[in-house]
């Protein structure tokens, strides 16, 4: 089992690849070491030298996702041309990307947090930092529309992300994509608010 198959893929992108396929579909917690390790083709020694455990395996594996789902984001914004709002709403046109993959069980980052109960787990940082990420992306789009209130429109359409993904996965809501884009549509046109904590009006 060499480092670098006849096609050049690395020992660790076989690592990281087969780690994709499996801890996605599987799940983190029945997926063992021993099954990437058997998938990717490579030594065991191969793989501890990589990445020294399955902890960090796991970190590495949510990292790549989130550097592609990162990637499919800016290439749908920048597809949308000029438009604020629709360089905005191109973020569920990335989504819509992601949930057409035959595979699609779900956000992957929500599933792992689901499943690594340990606080000081290394992938943990990792699925924080990639919704911080999300959020802070989406709120310096919806700023560029010039909404009356981005970070308020920023919760609304977070909301109608992860609502869409987890329905979409749940298949409770037929074109779930579809319809989240349609509202956020709606909200992203919304030039007049009314304050969170208002009261009736008079």
């Amino acid at each position: 089992m060499d480092n670098v198959t006849t096609d050049g893929r690395s020992a660790r992108s076989r690592l990281l690849d087969a780690a994709d396929r499996l801890f996605y579909a599987h799940g983190i917690n029945a997926t063992g070491v021993d099954a990437v390790i058997e998938a990717a083709n490579v030594a065991r020694m191969t793989f501890y030298r990589h990445f020294g455990g399955k902890d960090a395996l796991v970190a590495a594996y949510l990292q790549a996702r989130d550097a592609r789902w990162r990637a499919t984001v800016e290439e749908c914004v920048t597809a949308a041309g000029d438009d604020p709002g629709a360089r905005l709403l191109a973020v569920f046109e990335a989504l819509r990307t992601w949930h057409a993959d035959p595979r699609f069980r779900g956000c992957s980052f929500a599933n792992a947090a689901a499943e690594l109960t340990t606080p000081d787990h290394p992938a943990r940082a990792v699925v924080t930092a990639h919704k911080q990420a999300l959020r802070a992306r989406i709120t310096e789009l919806a700023g560029a529309t010039g909404h009356p209130a981005p970070c308020r429109l920023t919760d609304q359409l977070l909301l109608l992300i992860e609502g869409a993904t987890t329905t979409q996965a749940l298949g409770t809501v037929s074109d779930a994509v579809d319809e989240a884009r349609a509202m956020a549509g709606d909200l992203v046109n919304t030039r007049t608010t009314t304050p969170r904590n208002a009261g009736p009006l008079r």
